[in-house]
């Protein structure tokens, strides 16, 4: 083992643990008076929900709750649920953030699995949580969030209404300090097959996550997107992977903060202008809906600069946004990445080449952010060049990746293979640090000994005029393996056929791009795309209803 030089600190040394609170004590120091602002209902400052936050820490301590315990959220985006990402894991409580879209069984499971002892619940969801109550085996007590005047509710040991609850409450609590390896955080994340399994983050690793953003999204020239005057709206819901961690980041550096609780496109519209937000991020599905919005026509987005992950981003959308006045920026992370591993950002040579040369660049995965290691890896687990060619799966190192999948002790070793955090993602890496994601390893399509990516194939034919959307999975072939089959959705008062797409794509293939066995020989054209809970193309759902299409006999758009 290296040996290193280690001087033993003086006794009274304070030895300064990296936890949630530090976020916290920051904002208001900058910035007291900025607001907090929820839909269009409540705003208030930034001393004031200092405040809120530990009069919401007394009333869980007064409840019960205990380091260790997990606490519950059932919530929309609001400015509760960010009062919460602090208030809970500042106790040494385990915030346990509940995906509101999963099906009622998956949720009981999460819950039981998280072993959740608190629970606060919107009015909203109490049809969902009074169904599932009687097969919670963990919960004990249930806070009510509510919008509205009537608390009368039947709920098993109801501690209370939220706000009648902190309006009573101390407006100080001396949080204390504690081990930095503490859990802060856990949620779940849906696989293709099995339940869904639950991740978590320390104190220690949400504090360095927030550091590298803030460090990315503030500091890097060439994607700028957020500093201490913009005002900041999550369009990511902020169960999933703390809203990517931004509320923490805006909220350690003052900024202006708007919550749009349920995402309804034309409030969402109106908040950014109201509001004049003036960054974002979300998957890109959910911002073609905010673009087609009846409020966002004719509005100018000027300003407005959008984080794009979960998804591939593709030039069209790229194009679409930029004409709307929409500055996007390709990001790529994971739930189990906590979740920014890399960012589109461009250096002095990409940025003296050509409009079209920086597109390129700007829509894929980007480069990694400080503190992050990428290499590419092979079925052996053997390294492959940085030569931007190669591929093989994207495997990952940094201080904030879940260390493992809760009570998953088999997942977790899969997970951690040869000692790096495994994406499931094929990509390369190419001279100049950029990740440029090819498929999912369980989305690549094989047909005819050809690997073919249905992320690139989804870029290119997204770029056809009449494409509102699309998706592209494989489906089995006697002859070949696998083909390609596109799901479509067209533009409105538009047209689309096959052997139309066939032309469209034909240049790709002359001009090297994809190859011949790459154009779909069979279409569907159709209104709406399956989705997962979280935005993104559900190609799981899209093969099995491809399967029973099949199976009906039904007939498709045939280019052969």
């Amino acid at each position: 083992m290296l040996q290193t030089r280690i001087i033993k600190p003086a006794d009274n040394a304070y030895v300064y643990p990296l936890l949630v609170k530090r976020l916290l004590m920051s904002g208001s120091r900058y910035e007291k008076t900025r607001e907090i602002v929820y839909r269009d209902r409540i705003r208030y400052s930034y001393a004031t929900f200092n405040e809120r936050v530990a009069r919401l820490a007394n009333v869980l301590t007064q409840a019960g709750v205990k380091a260790g315990d997990t606490v519950a959220v059932m919530d929309w985006d609001s400015h509760r649920y960010l009062e919460c990402m602090f208030a809970i894991p500042m106790i040494g409580a385990v915030l346990h953030t509940i995906n509101i879209r999963l099906s009622p069984d998956q949720i009981l499971y999460t819950m039981n699995h998280a072993e959740d002892r608190f629970v606060l619940v919107n009015s909203e969801f109490l049809p969902i949580y009074q169904a599932i109550g009687n097969q919670l085996t963990t919960v004990e007590k249930t806070l009510l969030l509510t919008d509205g005047t009537d608390h009368s509710v039947d709920l098993p040991n109801l501690v209370g209404e939220y706000e009648t609850l902190l309006a009573a409450a101390s407006p100080t609590y001396d949080f204390p300090d504690f081990d930095e390896n503490s859990v802060a955080t856990t949620f779940y994340t849906t696989g293709t097959t099995g339940n869904p399994k639950g991740v978590y983050f320390t104190h220690r690793q949400l504090v360095l996550h927030t550091l590298s953003m803030a460090s990315t999204i503030g500091a890097l020239d060439s994607i700028r997107l957020m500093g201490t005057d913009d005002v900041y709206m999550p369009i990511t819901p902020m169960f999933h992977v703390h809203a990517w961690g931004v509320p923490y980041v805006a909220t350690m550096l003052g900024v202006k903060q708007v919550y749009p609780g349920r995402y309804e496109p034309d409030m969402l519209c109106r908040l950014i202008r109201e509001e004049k937000v003036t960054f974002s991020h979300c998957v890109p599905t959910i911002l073609q809906m905010v673009m087609n919005a009846p409020t966002a026509q004719g509005h100018d987005f000027g300003g407005l600069k959008m984080i794009i992950g979960g998804s591939a981003l593709n030039r069209a959308l790229y194009e679409t946004a930029k004409a709307r006045g929409i500055q996007l920026t390709a990001a790529y992370g994971m739930s189990e990445t906590c979740p920014l591993i890399s960012v589109a950002h461009l250096n002095e040579e990409l940025l003296a080449g050509s409009e079209d040369e920086r597109t390129t660049y700007r829509i894929k995965a980007g480069v990694p952010v400080p503190l992050v290691e990428a290499a590419i890896m092979d079925a052996a687990g053997q390294f492959q060049p940085v030569d931007g060619e190669s591929q093989g799966e994207l495997v990952l190192r940094a201080p904030w990746l879940t260390l493992g999948y809760f009570n998953e002790a088999q997942k977790s070793e899969e997970l951690w293979e040869h000692g790096w955090l495994h994406t499931g993602d094929v990509a390369t890496l190419d001279g100049m640090g950029f990740i440029d994601i090819r498929d999912r390893i369980k989305d690549v399509i094989k047909t005819g000994g050809e690997w073919i990516s249905s992320l690139e194939l989804e870029d290119l034919i997204s770029r056809h005029p009449a494409v509102k959307e699309v998706a592209v999975v494989g489906v089995p072939d006697p002859q070949w393996g696998e083909r390609p089959f596109a799901l479509v959705v067209v533009r409105d008062n538009q047209a689309l056929d096959a052997k139309a797409l066939k032309e469209h794509l034909k240049p790709f293939v002359e001009q090297g791009h994809i190859n011949k066995w790459a154009i779909p020989s069979q279409i569907a054209l159709v209104t709406e795309i399956p989705k997962t809970s979280v935005g993104k193309l559900d190609k799981k759902r899209i093969r099995v209803d491809i399967a029973q299409w099949q199976a009906a006999g039904s007939t498709f758009l045939s280019a052969l």
